[in-house]
């Protein structure tokens, strides 16, 4: 039976449910406002099930078998096996926990759930398409519209997904086996994270990347450790190389079943490079999903690549739409689009609220972990502050020598006249805890004395924080002043 086409209306559509629009939404719910939000494929969104939550949970994992396999200094022996189905069994399970969460927690909040495809029919209404056959179509009039539809893996020429043999990220963090040989395309922070995680589950990895160093957005100290870690674990690196074509190989058992596979990069000067492998993960980055929305239908267009233009409330060309996560451009993070999420929300209720893009932390969980916030003394600089800069070396700190875990640094930086805190980055096991409290700093205003004179627990890594806020006010206790 098919349903018919039914219209309703609602104060604010909210199309998509992963970590930016299910967050709006129930913000949106908890201001008195009705409420209904669309999802096409799960609860959760790409985060939830298919990125940040599987990935971590993989990379935690790999985490245990290699610290198991690696800590002879300690006088710890121990040579353990991976069981590849069962490591994705308990990963899923994580996940459904927590879609199972966020549906739970929407409709406690009043949230109208609709599983299905929106799309705009014009500048307050949308149709949407129900997910399985037979089921019709519906019609919803909004006051307000939030959109929140994410991204997805950008595809490289010759090297499409549908290919068995090309991973995207998320078809790596679904795999039940882990290849013997296994080609990066990319050492951004998807390939470098991903890269790592097989590289300690047990797979030879070589990395193509057509810039000269991995993680191109960070400065060469902070990368420089995680890339001479990566080399430790036995990862390879091919710099200045782009993928160029894919093909199947004898996989040299002898059956002439092709199981194997090449890839084909080149220079900018036109040299060519051959790596066999089992599977590819391209990881180049990812692409806003703007183009199912019918955007035109309510006088909305996309820039160049796909991304709607925001103000500081997440408000697009027009008034009453509103952008959150990723398809609102950088910074392209799970925890962005969630408070993105709540100002676009607040703003609709008729609060006060602004995005505060200054106090957005950013994190990349390679090993060891990097996570910054806020500016760089050259940043720092460049806008015409009088930057100092403090930091503490993990090598002077008592828990990270207890952990075995002594390369990296916690660096804080601020203005020397007025000693606010304006940035940090962490190169450090935990790093993407540890940038929270220079986070809280920037967005309450404290200064380097309110940092340092903050008593820490010891021992712990967080000391280093509060050492490197001394050190930058020339008065360090653990580590050598500048």
């Amino acid at each position: 039976m098919v349903m018919g086409d039914v219209t309703t209306g609602t104060d604010v559509l909210v199309i998509g449910g992963g970590p930016g629009g299910y967050v709006a939404a129930i913000r949106a719910a908890q201001r008195d406002l009705d409420v209904t939000l669309v999802e096409k494929d799960a609860y959760g969104g790409t985060c939830l099930n298919h990125g940040c939550i599987p990935s971590k949970a993989l990379i935690n994992a790999a985490d245990v078998a290699h610290e198991a396999a690696h800590a002879e200094g300690m006088g710890i022996h121990a040579d353990p096996a991976v069981d590849a189905a069962a490591l994705t069994d308990w990963k899923d399970d994580v996940v459904d926990q927590l879609t199972g969460g966020v549906e739970k927690l929407c409709k406690a909040n009043g949230v109208t759930l609709i599983e299905g495809t929106a799309a705009f029919s014009g500048e307050h209404t949308a149709r949407i398409a129900h997910g399985g056959d037979g089921q019709g179509m519906e019609s919803v009039e909004f006051e307000h519209a939030i959109v929140a539809t994410g991204s997805r893996p950008i595809e490289v020429p010759n090297f499409p997904f549908a290919e068995d043999a090309v991973w995207s990220s998320r078809d790596a963090l679904g795999t039940e086996t882990v290849p013997d040989r296994l080609v990066v395309v990319g050492a951004g922070y998807i390939g470098m994270e991903l890269s790592t995680t097989f590289a300690k589950l047990g797979a030879d990895v070589t990395v193509v990347e057509m810039l000269d160093d991995v993680l191109p957005i960070y400065d060469d100290d902070v990368t420089r450790v995680v890339r001479s870690r990566a080399n430790e674990l036995g990862i390879d690196f091919s710099f200045g190389e782009g993928a160029r074509d894919l093909r199947e190989t004898d996989d040299g058992d002898g059956d002439g079943d092709g199981d194997g596979i090449e890839i084909v990069t080149e220079t900018e000067d036109g040299e060519e490079s051959v790596y066999g492998a089992d599977r590819v993960l391209v990881a180049v980055g990812r692409e806003p999903v703007t183009d199912t929305l019918e955007l035109d239908a309510a006088g909305l267009e996309p820039d160049e690549n796909g991304f709607l233009k925001t103000d500081a409330q997440g408000q697009t060309d027009l008034d009453h739409v509103f952008a959150v996560g990723d398809v609102a451009g950088d910074p392209m993070l799970a925890h962005a689009a969630s408070h993105e999420g709540i100002v676009a929300a607040e703003t609709i209720a008729g609060e006060p609220a602004a995005l505060d893009a200054q106090a957005i932390p950013s994190a990349v969980f390679t090993d060891p972990e990097i996570g910054t916030v806020g500016l760089t003394e050259a940043e720092a600089d460049a806008e015409g502050f009088d930057p100092v800069v403090g930091e503490m070396p993990l090598r002077a700190s008592g828990r990270a020598l207890t952990m075995d875990e002594t390369d990296g640094f916690v660096r804080i930086v601020a203005d020397e006249p007025s000693g606010y805190v304006l940035g940090g980055q962490v190169v450090a096991p935990e790093a993407s805890e540890l940038i929270a409290e220079i986070g809280l700093a920037i967005e309450m205003g404290a200064t380097l004395e309110d940092v340092a004179t903050t008593v820490h627990t010891h021992p712990t890594l967080s000391e280093a924080v509060m050492e490197a806020a001394e050190n930058a006010m020339g008065q360090a206790i653990h580590t050598l002043n500048r």
